[in-house]
């Protein structure tokens, strides 16, 4: 068949509206005599691979749109027909990478036609169909191997939740300075530090010398004020507010003076801590006190060479969480929550009284001696161009 352009567009339009008739075998013979003069588009050719299908003839089916997909391997249509295709042959682990790779196109389209939509419902569906049929297998297959997830290894269960996509990846992004190679941790289990138990043993002291301040609420400032680093637009209105306060023990490696005299006994524990000591940056140890019904929004530290530590003095019932990547955890009086910072964190308090930690930082396990002393005079010379 040979024809001008506008012949081509009225024997489409022809073979379409046949189809739409029903008149399959009279639609097929129009569609492939389209695609024998040579001049068929992807459309034509996927208008073939329909007509096949109505007929019960897979093969040529399937060679009509696997012929269209090299035309227009983007073609969201194509797609969806292949893996409808795949689907109802039986093939349901083939159809999905057609599904996937279909809605991740779609990511990138702003209109749609209904029909398209429709597809992509299917594959929608479809996918979250192979994602609990999956779950279900593996769930299963553990179960049948003495798998206990109340007494499984934490890392792993998150293992099993990322396969499902129950949770997502959470990576170290610190606003200003990466040290390469550290293990990405979001909490760090207490059985790792050595001097935690010795240090909460002073819990009852602390919060002995904490009731009496908090009697002069004075003494505690914004966290977040406008002449310091702070979260920017990520602040949801807590930017020289009181509803999330601090009163600092170190600030910027500073011992407070004033402050410490109030807290002897708090200072005495923090000491059993490894703090790191950088001119002009650490020591940082504070109360960090979160008001009723006050949220903290997600937001990332500044570096990742060290951790930091919330041992809870004052946590009311139903309090909240602090949310690390991934997990959440919530506060428990006199028992430390350590994390990275440097990946994305949260905090809450959705009760009616005030919350109150002893936050402060320490360097990470994973970090020698050298490297230590090593990125302590780095950023002291960091911190020293910037002053000058």
């Amino acid at each position: 068949m040979t024809g001008t352009t506008e012949n081509i567009q009225e024997l489409a339009q022809q073979a379409f509206s046949t189809l739409q008739s029903g008149k399959n075998q009279q639609a097929r013979e129009i569609f492939e005599g389209l695609v024998s003069s040579g001049r068929a588009d992807a459309t034509i050719v996927l208008g073939l691979a329909h007509a096949c299908f109505r007929l019960e003839d897979k093969t040529s089916a399937l060679a009509a749109v696997d012929s269209a997909l090299e035309m227009e391997p983007t073609n969201l249509r194509v797609l969806l027909f292949k893996a409808d295709f795949l689907e109802q042959d039986g093939q349901s682990r083939s159809a999905l990478e057609y599904y996937q790779h279909a809605l991740a196109l779609a990511a990138n389209h702003t209109e749609m036609t209904e029909d398209v939509k429709q597809g992509l419902q299917r594959a929608e569906q479809a996918c979250a169909r192979k994602d609990r049929e999956y779950k279900t297998f593996l769930e299963a297959k553990l179960k049948d191997d003495g798998y206990k997830p109340s007494r499984s290894n934490l890392r792993f269960q998150q293992s099993i939740d990322l396969i499902f996509g129950e949770k997502e990846v959470f990576y170290q992004e610190p606003r200003r300075y990466y040290y390469p190679g550290l293990p990405q941790i979001q909490f760090y289990e207490r059985e790792q530090f050595a001097w935690l138990n010795e240090m909460e043993a002073s819990a009852d002291k602390i919060r002995n010398e904490l009731t009496e301040v908090l009697a002069q609420p004075e003494t505690f400032s914004p966290y977040l004020q406008a002449d310091s680093n702070h979260l920017g637009r990520y602040d949801d209105g807590l930017l020289n507010s009181e509803d999330w306060s601090a009163l600092y023990l170190w600030e910027h490696g500073k011992l407070i003076k004033e402050n410490a005299q109030l807290f002897p006994q708090t200072i005495e524990a923090l000491k059993l801590a490894p703090l790191p000591e950088i001119r002009g940056q650490a020591p940082m140890a504070l109360f960090s006190k979160l008001k009723a019904e006050t949220h903290i929004p997600p937001h990332n530290g500044v570096l990742n060479t060290r951790l930091i530590c919330h041992l809870p003095i004052i946590v009311p019932e139903r309090c909240g969480a602090l949310r690390v990547g991934n997990e959440e955890r919530r506060w428990h009086e006199g028992e430390t929550l350590i994390f990275d910072d440097s990946i994305q964190h949260e905090a809450w308090n959705h009760s009616k009284e005030e919350r109150v930690v002893l936050l402060f930082e320490i360097w990470r396990p994973e970090l020698n001696e050298e490297e230590r002393e090593l990125v302590t005079l780095l950023l002291a010379a960091v911190k020293e161009y910037h002053h000058d």
